[in-house]
């Protein structure tokens, strides 16, 4: 169904991947959006076993084409390292293609928000605002069908 990575040889390993959906702060989430097309998002992201969360508002663009169809894919790379003898950096990126649900409010959904936002600010300030909000914050799980990662050089 997925297709193969057509250069092979920069292809990341699985755990590779894994630490780099770990490590990093954010990718963009593409939906298929209106009229045919492509819709992406810049988004923070929290992964845990297996699974790729999110959180926005209850409405929206991402929500009405997550609606639509929950097909997504999920694109995160880092800042690259620097490559004796080579003029750029080296890139790794992940690509993920799965199927996002939207989450019901549930304490169980709730510590995944707390989760999630404490990655990005770890003051305790997260949780405060999790109560103050809890109706209108709309938790999203990705659940992934596919995965793979690339390592290329910019130069």
């Amino acid at each position: 169904m997925f297709r193969q990575m057509r250069r092979f040889k920069q292809q990341l390993a699985q755990e590779e991947c894994e630490k780099i959906l770990l490590s990093e702060r954010r990718g963009v989430l593409a939906v298929h959006g209106e009229d045919g097309y492509p819709y992406g998002v810049p988004m923070d992201y929290l992964y845990e076993q297996g699974k790729i969360y999110f959180h926005g508002a209850k409405t929206g663009h991402k929500i009405d084409a997550i609606k639509a169809d929950n097909r997504v894919s999920f694109t995160v790379f880092d800042q690259g390292v620097p490559v004796e003898g080579k003029v750029g950096p080296d890139v790794r990126s992940v690509i993920v293609f799965g199927r996002i649900t939207l989450m019901k409010t549930t304490p169980e959904s709730l510590e995944i928000a707390r989760r999630l936002g404490e990655k990005y600010d770890p003051s305790g300030y997260v949780a405060d605002e999790i109560k103050r909000t809890a109706e209108r914050i709309q938790l999203l799980e990705l659940s992934i069908d596919h995965m793979s990662g690339k390592r290329v050089n910019e130069s």
